[in-house]
């Protein structure tokens, strides 16, 4: 494997523990795409340093099983600021 990968997964596993990062902000902080975030912290950092990889899947897990959550609160923001504009032309119409 070359060195720049290696580097790559090295830091980005110490992000994700640092930030407690979703996979999908990880990906955008290091401009990858999030199957290679996944493949870089689930498949070569455990060749790599597997204590690392243990400690990032950890991270991954937590956000992985509160996704839903997460993803019911953004819609339910924007619903609210769609009610919250809805409000104000009603206002100015009236």
């Amino acid at each position: 494997m070359k060195e720049y990968i290696e580097e790559r997964a090295v830091a980005i596993a110490n992000y994700i523990i640092d930030c407690n990062a979703t996979v999908r902000q990880t990906a955008k902080k290091f401009g990858i795409s999030k199957s290679t975030v996944h493949k870089d912290v689930t498949d070569r950092l455990e060749h790599i340093n597997p204590s690392l990889a243990a400690q990032a899947r950890v991270v991954l897990d937590i956000n992985k099983s509160e996704r839903h959550i997460r993803g019911g609160m953004a819609t339910k923001e924007k619903y609210q600021h769609r009610l919250q504009i809805c409000g104000k032309n009603t206002e100015n119409h009236s």
